[in-house]
């Protein structure tokens, strides 16, 4: 700790407009410093213009646990600084700040509250610091001479603490909102990383290291959920003892299986005042448990425990949801490239689990809660396995998102492309929960082009349409990158919505333009992939735009389903024996009210 520093003597004799003047200079000077370590450094040099003092230091107050620590001094013990902690009206700075006003004490051996480490000093001046009606902490000055502060001395670090609570304040938010930029630079780090690993055990010890970047824990686990005994089974533990550590959790039971049975975060500040909780490790105090979902299904959980009480914050759950979000992903993708890989002799039997799995990423049913439309899409690959992608998602109520897509190529790797941008379609469309400010139609297939061509997979692309319904503003907003133009009929017209754009993951730094159009009762919209439009005849004529929008428009007073389904007939027909060249998706929605 920085020893006691030769302090010149504060002009006693100054005028009042002199002081005036130096408070005022202090108070800018204080003000203009923004990093939080160099303002404190910089606060005894200021106050050693105004005063002598043989001791110093800035206590600020840890409101959840309602404790004061000492977060600068001079002139104290290192172990001392470390160590100390003051609860409210404690000494005479807790009583400082829990009465919200300046103690000036001339002879400490006649102050019962005194219990400073210092008992070589005298006198002492707290001064509680205030910003906008409530404490945040205290200035702390300790003289080794008799009677060394004055009445004027309080007055005038009353002021100058002004100047340091709104200088603290300052620097906490620009280092806040610092620590947030590069937390959201590093969740963008992180989920390319774990992408890019598809060996499963090395991928759940990296993410158990990564997680460590954005959050500080001291326990650490990850459960995954086995659907055929409903247990989650714990598949990494970082530091949990071995003893009376459970290896298995039933879902339901305790704040892990609550946390995947309810598909929610759970955050609990005092682990014995939640009867959920199950007492397997000691000295746990506070526990996090956050649900790793993949289209509104929970495949485990991340779980963090501290011995400390108030460990986490909301801000260390959302953005754990973000990580978690990306894990999920992540370790499906590894899943699914371990299942391919260990059973490759048997292709057959693993193909046909892979249709089953692509047929349950489908949607099914419609968004719960859906008012004002009708949806319905339809899906046929040309082989096993297709490279198709179609989804309709609710973000939040009063709204939609219909993504349909076609990625390059077939079987099993267009199928595993496919997966990937379904999954990217959804994680960056709930982002919009988190920062609906930043979020625009457009700028999604702006962030899944850089993802997808970081991939660095030329050999594949995609093509997708993505449109975004507000029921509330009655309008729709589509952004297309090369999916054939969907059709919207409207009144008594029925055509296509010319909305060009390049394919995802061919090009970086490609932008991408959206349209905007009003939402009336009755209106139609069906988006299709290219298996549709290019469909052959024997003769070798296209199915075409113009044979589409015939059937949307002679079906548009059909059901959703029944325009697809209709839709799908014609193109059968159309066909005749020529063979299925390519896969066929078509969605449909129509708008009810």
């Amino acid at each position: 700790m920085n020893e006691s520093p030769q302090h010149p003597a504060p002009v006693r004799a100054a005028t009042d407009t002199e002081l005036l003047s130096t408070l005022f200079e202090l108070g800018r000077e204080v003000t203009s410093v923004l990093d939080l370590p160099e303002l404190l450094e910089k606060i005894p040099q200021l106050i050693a213009r105004l005063t002598r003092f043989s001791a110093f230091a800035v206590y600020l107050l840890d409101e959840p646990r309602q404790e004061l620590h000492i977060a600068y001094a001079v002139g104290y013990p290192e172990e001392v600084v470390r160590t100390l902690r003051l609860r409210l009206g404690q000494g005479v700075v807790g009583a400082a700040v829990e009465q919200g006003r300046p103690i000036l004490v001339n002879d400490i051996s006649k102050e019962p509250r005194f219990m400073g480490p210092l008992r070589n000093m005298v006198s002492q001046l707290a001064v509680p610091m205030r910003r906008k009606g409530r404490v945040i902490g205290a200035l702390n000055l300790l003289s080794e001479q008799s009677g060394a502060f004055t009445d004027q001395d309080e007055a005038l670090l009353r002021q100058f603490a002004a100047h340091v609570a709104v200088a603290i304040e300052n620097a906490r938010l620009f280092r806040s909102e610092r620590r947030h930029i590069e937390t959201l630079e590093t969740l963008a780090e992180i989920g390319r990383e774990m992408s890019s690993i598809l060996d499963l055990d090395v991928l759940l010890t990296r993410i158990a290291s990564l997680t460590k970047r954005v959050i500080d824990y001291r326990t650490f686990g990850i459960f995954l959920l086995n659907e055929t005994t409903n247990d989650l089974e714990m598949k990494l533990a970082v530091r949990y003892g071995e003893e009376g550590t459970a290896k298995r959790v039933t879902l339901g039971e305790g704040l892990v299986g609550w946390s995947a049975l309810h598909k929610q975060p759970v955050l609990v500040a005092d682990v014995s005042k939640d009867a959920r909780y199950i007492n397997l490790i000691e000295d746990v105090r506070s526990e996090l448990v956050i649900p790793m979902l993949i289209k509104e299904r929970c495949i485990g959980v991340f779980d963090l425990e501290s011995p400390e009480l108030n460990a986490f914050t909301k801000e260390n759950e959302e953005l754990l949801t973000l990580l978690a979000s990306q894990a999920a992903v992540a370790i499906e993708n590894a899943r699914l490239y371990e299942e391919v890989r260990r059973n490759e002799e048997r292709i057959e039997k693993e193909l046909r689990f892979a249709q089953r799995v692509q047929a349950a990423m489908l949607p099914t049913e419609l968004p719960s809660r859906l008012r004002h439309a009708d949806v319905a899409g339809r899906f046929a690959p040309a082989h096993e396995l297709g490279g198709d992608v179609h989804d309709f998602i609710a973000p939040e109520p009063n709204s939609l998102v219909v993504a349909v897509g076609d990625v390059s190529g077939k079987g099993a790797p267009a199928a595993l492309y496919s997966a990937f941008v379904a999954e990217l379609v959804r994680s960056r469309t709930l982002r919009r929960r988190y920062t609906p400010d930043k979020f625009s139609v457009a700028g999604v297939l702006q962030s899944m082009n850089t993802i997808l061509h970081d991939r660095q997979l030329e050999e594949y692309y995609c093509t997708l349409c993505y449109a975004f319904f507000d029921f509330k503003r009655r309008a729709v907003t589509i952004s297309n990158s090369g999916l054939p133009y969907p059709v919207r009929c409207s009144g008594d017209e029925c055509g296509q919505i010319e909305l060009p754009g390049v394919p995802l993951g061919s090009f970086s730094g490609v932008t991408y333009d959206e349209v905007a159009l009003p939402l009336h009762a009755g209106d139609v919209f069906v988006f299709c992939t290219d298996g549709i439009f290019e469909a052959s005849s024997p003769e070798d004529a296209e199915f075409g735009a113009t044979r589409l929008c015939d059937i949307v428009k002679d079906n548009r007073k059909a059901t959703a389903r029944g325009i697809v389904d209709a839709i799908f007939e014609a193109v059968s027909a159309f066909r005749g024996s020529s063979p299925q060249d390519d896969d066929m998706t078509a969605v449909a929605v129509k708008i009810t009210g």
